[in-house]
Formats: structure tokens, sequence, C-alpha cells
């Protein structure tokens, strides 16, 4: 594999491109006319237009990109995350042009990328399930009974979702048809795909995934686990590996249930196996991303691995060079998603021009992202900027670092969930470790976040003050030296 395509932009184009890069491979890149002039066109080898900036006239134009492949005699396409990625007809077309697709078969993707499929698919690898249909409503009145017996609260989950996308929390027997319509709404509108099924509604859990890695030798293991339920709106917004609450016995079962996951559909690549733990420790397959994940960093930092790197090994035909029993947890990694994102306006994009961006550095901060001073923040993508990632030897130290990097990064324009991030790094509840996937619910309010903007403007205040009396009073001596001596001369 001497030349990689990566059907994707930002941050995680350059991340995959740095490994590739690192291993000899020549990179080339895909670009809307919005992302002309981005870091991932100018790092990369060679550069592709593929149309206007809306995604579906540039980076989900997967004919397109596949043209401009064989055009340019490139040997494997990795797709990143979003876009493409979990898309198992582009990996399939990918295939019959004779281009290695950098992730799982398309079958996987296919069978992983139905939550009901998944369930189907796992039924016999002795999986722990949450309780409920597995299979698309078509009578509601019926699933209103299967629901009074389960018991509320209940989840309504678009069998094709991600995201929070087509989910309802259905409280109770009275609300279930008004709620069943807009998931079903929701779904199709975001989908194209009306299918939804209901689930007990696990209360105060927690939200843990498993990154797996397999090859094509039937080797499959998996590189622990990242805590991720600290979330918004069911989107991720702060992840740490390990987990503050797992016991090691807890991990290898866990660790061991993904990997069956994983074999279940013949997985080959990096992919990860979410779960919900409740409150009595217990786990539940929720589901399984066939991609690198956002957050993959906190795993890199904490195992010595480098995913991408493997992935593109994997997909060469070479098998893992380590086994289950090589691997082991070192130190603690943080990971915050900054967004342009208003965390003071309901966390509304807050799009615009980047006029200062400076990053924070140092021994054990790690920042992935797609952006530079003076760029503007399009309005048609994802708004997330960076990835902040601190990596220490214990999670209170990881903790520290984080909050100093987020006081460091400077970034004046949009606005940014940097102060959000501190919020989390400071609230006892994130600290301690005792908190679950509604912590942003139970704690945060724009109010909280205002006066913690506020007493840092009025300390702020009070040090410039300080440093102007003093600096005033210097000056003032240092004009009267200078009369005298003149006077003297």
């Amino acid at each position: 594999m001497k030349k990689i395509l990566v059907a994707n932009r930002g941050e995680i184009a350059l991340r995959v491109m740095r490994s590739a890069r690192k291993m000899g491979i020549k990179t080339v890149a895909v670009y809307s006319e919005a992302d002309r002039n981005a870091p991932h066109v100018h790092f990369a080898d060679e550069a592709v237009c593929l149309g206007p900036p809306p995604s579906n006239q540039s980076y989900l134009q997967a004919d397109k990109i596949i043209e401009a492949a064989k055009e340019l005699g490139v040997d494997g396409i990795h797709p990143g995350y979003g876009f493409l990625s979990e898309n198992s007809s582009f990996a399939q077309k990918v295939e019959a042009a004779g281009i290695t697709f950098i992730g799982p078969k398309p079958h996987a993707i296919e069978v992983m990328g139905s939550k009901l499929a998944a369930k189907e698919t796992v039924k016999a690898y002795n999986i722990p399930m949450v309780p409920g249909v597995d299979e698309a409503i078509t009578d509601v009145q019926e699933a209103k009974k299967i629901a009074d017996e389960i018991g509320y609260p209940i989840l309504i989950k678009a069998s094709a979702g991600g995201g929070g996308k087509g989910m309802r929390l259905v409280e109770n027997a009275k609300d279930f048809e008004e709620q069943m319509d807009r998931a079903v709404s929701e779904a199709l509108s975001a989908f194209g795909d009306g299918s939804v099924f209901i689930e007990k509604f696990v209360t105060s859990p927690r939200h843990i995934e498993i990154q797996v890695m397999a090859d094509m030798h039937g080797n499959c293991v998996y590189l622990f686990e990242r805590e991720c339920s600290i979330q918004r709106r069911h989107q991720k917004v702060v992840e740490e590996a390990p987990s503050a609450i797992l016991t090691p016995e807890m991990r290898k079962a866990m660790g061991e249930a993904a990997v069956r996951v994983a074999q279940s559909c013949d997985y080959v690549g990096a992919g990860t196996v979410e779960f919900l733990v409740d409150d009595k420790m217990n786990f539940y397959f929720l589901e399984m991303n066939t991609r690198l994940q956002v957050e993959h960093p906190v795993t890199e930092l904490i195992t010595g691995l480098d995913l991408v790197e493997l992935q593109i090994r994997v997909a060469r035909g070479e098998p893992l060079p380590f086994k289950q029993e090589d691997l082991a947890i070192h130190g603690h990694a943080v990971e915050l998603r900054v967004y342009a994102e208003d965390p003071l306006d309901n966390f509304m994009p807050s799009i615009g021009k980047l006029e200062t961006y400076k990053i924070p550095v140092g021994e054990g901060i790690r920042v992935d992202d797609g952006y530079e001073e003076g760029m503007d923040i399009p309005i048609y993508y994802d708004p997330m900027i960076a990835k902040l990632i601190t990596y220490a030897d214990s999670r209170e130290a990881a903790i520290q670092k984080m909050k100093e990097a987020i006081l460091s990064y400077e970034i004046e324009g949009p606005a940014t969930t940097l102060p959000f991030g501190l919020f989390v790094m400071e609230h006892d509840a994130f600290i301690s470790g005792k908190f679950d996937t509604k912590f942003v619910n139970n704690y945060y309010s724009p109010e909280l976040i205002q006066e913690k903007v506020e007493e840092g403007q009025h300390i702020a205040a009070l040090a410039g003050l300080k440093r102007f009396l003093s600096d005033s009073k210097r000056l003032s001596i240092i004009e009267n030296k200078k009369d005298n001596w003149w006077k003297n001369r």
C-alpha cells in the first residue's frame, strides 16, 4: 500500500495522514470548495476538489471519490468517521474498484449499522442485552402492550439511528403513541428509515465502550474501555480512559463480551462496542460502531498504540503484532471535544472567523485539530474545532492538566465549549467519578457558566487594576529621577 486517499476532512483527515506519512505512505486529500485552504488539503501529497460546500455535493459523493482514487492510482481509502465511514454500499464499491477499504468488510458494516440486525446477530454469543423488543415495530397497540409488560420508563429508538436522532424517552403509557409518532418521523427524516424498536430505559446509566481490533487471521483483542457518560443530547462531549468505576474483573468481562460481538460478524479492523452499565454494575450491549471513534486518542495514550497505523496494517493483511496478554493500561487520559457552540445559549452553533487561535502545548497535552488562526468555521459541517486530550500517570493529574490546558487555549471569534469543559473538570460529581449520562441535565445550567465567567472577569479586572497601580507608581518614580538627572547635569 503506497498511496491512501482519506475520504474525510478536518482533524480526522489530518490524523490519518500523519500516520500514513510516518509509515512512508503517500496521501490524497479530498475537499469541498469551502475547505480549499484547509490544513488537511495542504498536508496531503495530492488533493482533489469534490464540489460545492454541502456534504451531499462533496464529501458524500461516493462515485466521485472512487473515480478520483482510480485516476490517482490509490491503493487504499480510509473513511475516517462520519460521512461515508459506515456506508456498506461505499465499502462495497471501493472493493469492487480493486481498492482496499481501510475498515471492516461491507457485511459487518451492514449488520452492525442496524441496531435490530446487530441484536439478532449477537444473540447466540451470550451477550447481555437490555430487555425490550428486538424487531421493528409495526403494530403500535401491540408494542404498547409490550411496553406495559417491560415497565416504564422505556426508550423508543431508531433502528438505523445514531447521535440521539429518532430516540424518545417515554415515562408513561399515555405518552407512548405521541412519542412513537415523533420517533418514526425523526428517524425517517434523518436516516430514510422509519424502523424503530423499544427497550427498557436503564436508570442512572453509564455509557462505557470497548475498543476492539481484529485482523484477517482470526485474532481479535480488546484495547480496554473508554468512559463516555458526559453527554448532551445523546452526544459525547467528554471521554476518558480508563473508566473510574470498572474493576479488573468487570473490565475483562466487558472486553471479552466485546470480542464476541466482533466475532459474531467476522469483524476486521478497529471497532467499538458500546455498553450501558446500570447502577448495580450490570452491563448491556448497546451497539457497535464500525469505524474509528472520535475519542480514539485516549485509548492510544493509555496503550501506547497508533490505532490508525494498526488499521492500515490490518487492511494490508498483516496479523496483529500482539496478543491480549501483551496489553496493559498505563496512566490516564481525558478528552474534551471543543465545539464552535455557545454553552450560554443552549449549545447553539457559533460559526465565524477564528480571529485568535492558539493551542495549549506541553508534556501530556495533545490537540487534534483541523483549523488555523484566521480560518472560518463553515456552517456546512459538524462544528467541532478540535479535540483536546491530556495524559498523566493518574486520573487526578490528567484532570488537573486538562484544566490548565483549557485555560491556556486561546480562541477568539466563535463561542466554544471550553467553558463547559472547565465546568465539568471542576465539578465534584466528575472529580469523584460518581456521575452518569444525566450529568448535564442534573448539574449544568448556562447561569452557572455565566457566574464562572463573571467571577473570572472580576478576578482578572482586580489583577489588572493592581498591576496598573503598581506600574503607575513605578513609572512615576522613574520620571522624577529622570527630571532630577537632567537638572543636575
